[in-house]
């Protein structure tokens, strides 16, 4: 899927919100005493309207029970709610751990008077710790009697661990049959490295669409955002993205060319989250974004901006503001990307630095003030074809390695 950098149509635009941006959508959040900041830290997605839904999940074969809980259901119609938590993983955890998720997922659809399996169970935190269900569930009637619009910020404030700042978008797109909004959250700030980051996504629709093409969009879309998304090489046991659409705008998603807008828009919702999380990545000083064009194919783009994304040189090299191409070029090397030798191009925030297998002068002072700022790009254009991706990360600094040495402690 090429990187869409800009909105350049008149079809799509960004609007202001999150998850409850969507209609039809309302959320909440209540401290219920998980973490030990004593901040808010558990939050609930709520629709009247049964949604389709759909989900990607970690590739990790060590998974929380949420993880489990959430796949066995989708894709599905009939979902109302998803409950989140922060500060607690509950992941290996066992036999507990299941019937925590199952009591959590059956308390909350007991709110609306609906079954355990219309709730949607994520979590995020320390691994190995029992959950506290004598805090959690006294607090589920809580969170569902403060659902309101505005409680979407507040939803994505509730799910952060070390992430920094919330992070939300929206946007509307129209199609054949009216203007439909999407509206997403997601919180990961460190262990980010999908292969479907701790990264929790969550996105909602008031578009009508069934679960049967909700889900490969869900599937395709995660495949060329938050599967390129790296920030420590590290993929959590509790990373999920979950869409849920009701169909509260009227407007139903079925034709192909509205298939084709509906899909861009929530790759436009997607790679803006992913944008958000590299900018928050824990110690990081900039966002790197890694653009690759002229692949012969879309895996061979996908693994030089990987490879390239993933570089503890690389990111060492842009935290100390060296311009330094090589360890770029390594990256490519022995990413399995195939390239032409004659035609490959690297450049660096906009400054040609390699070329047809050769350096290109360039002012290195310039250079390196360049790439002080708060974001980074490196283009990369390997000479073979067509196809292009776009990874995410961001630097690795000193600070990366004192808060996850004093994580759990």
């Amino acid at each position: 899927m090429p990187a869409k950098k800009t909105i350049k149509n008149n079809y799509l635009k960004s609007i202001p919100g999150g998850v409850t941006a969507s209609l039809g959508f309302t959320a909440s959040s209540v401290k219920a005493g998980i973490k030990s900041s004593g901040a808010a830290d558990a939050g609930l997605i709520y629709s009247n309207t049964p949604c389709s839904a759909a989900g990607t999940f970690t590739t990790n074969a060590v998974r929380a029970s949420s993880v489990d809980w959430c796949e066995k259901i989708l894709p599905a119609a009939g979902i109302h709610a998803v409950f989140c938590n922060a500060g607690n993983a509950n992941a290996c955890t066992g036999k507990q751990g299941e019937k925590d998720t199952a009591a959590i997922a059956a308390a909350v659809a007991s709110t609306y008077k609906g079954k355990p399996g219309s709730t949607l169970v994520a979590a995020t935190g320390v691994i190995g710790h029992f959950m506290p269900m004598d805090k959690i569930i006294p607090k589920i009637k809580e969170l569902s009697g403060a659902l309101s619009v505005k409680g979407g910020s507040k939803f994505a404030e509730a799910i952060m661990t070390t992430d920094t700042k919330k992070k939300e978008c929206a946007c509307e797109v129209v199609l054949s049959k009216g203007v439909c909004h999407i509206g997403g959250c997601t919180k990961g700030s460190g262990m980010i490295h999908p292969k479907m980051a701790t990264m929790l996504c969550f996105i909602t629709s008031d578009a009508s669409i069934a679960p049967e093409l909700l889900n490969p969009i869900v599937k395709h879309v995660v495949d060329g955002t938050f599967n390129n998304l790296t920030i420590d090489g590290d993929t959590s046991t509790n990373d999920m993205v979950l869409a849920l659409a009701n169909g509260a705008s009227g407007v139903t998603v079925s034709s192909k060319n509205d298939l084709a807008r509906f899909e861009e828009a929530f790759f436009f919702i997607a790679s803006a989250l992913c944008k958000k999380i590299a900018e928050d990545g824990e110690g990081a000083t900039k966002r790197v974004e890694i653009n690759v064009t002229g692949a012969s194919t879309y895996a061979d783009a996908k693994l030089a901006a990987k490879a390239v994304a993933n570089s503890n040189l690389v990111k060492t090299a842009l935290f100390g503001n060296d311009p330094n191409w090589g360890r770029i070029v390594c990256a490519i090397g022995y990413s399995g990307a195939r390239f032409s030798n004659e035609k490959i191009f690297v450049g660096l925030c906009g400054a040609p630095v390699f070329k047809a297998m050769r350096p290109v002068a360039f002012e290195a002072k310039a250079l390196s003030k360049k790439i002080s700022g708060k974001s980074v790009e490196i283009d990369i254009d390997l000479g073979l074809g067509s196809h292009s991706a776009t990874a995410h990360t961001c630097d690795f600094s000193y600070d990366y390695v004192k808060i996850n040495a004093e994580y759990h402690t």
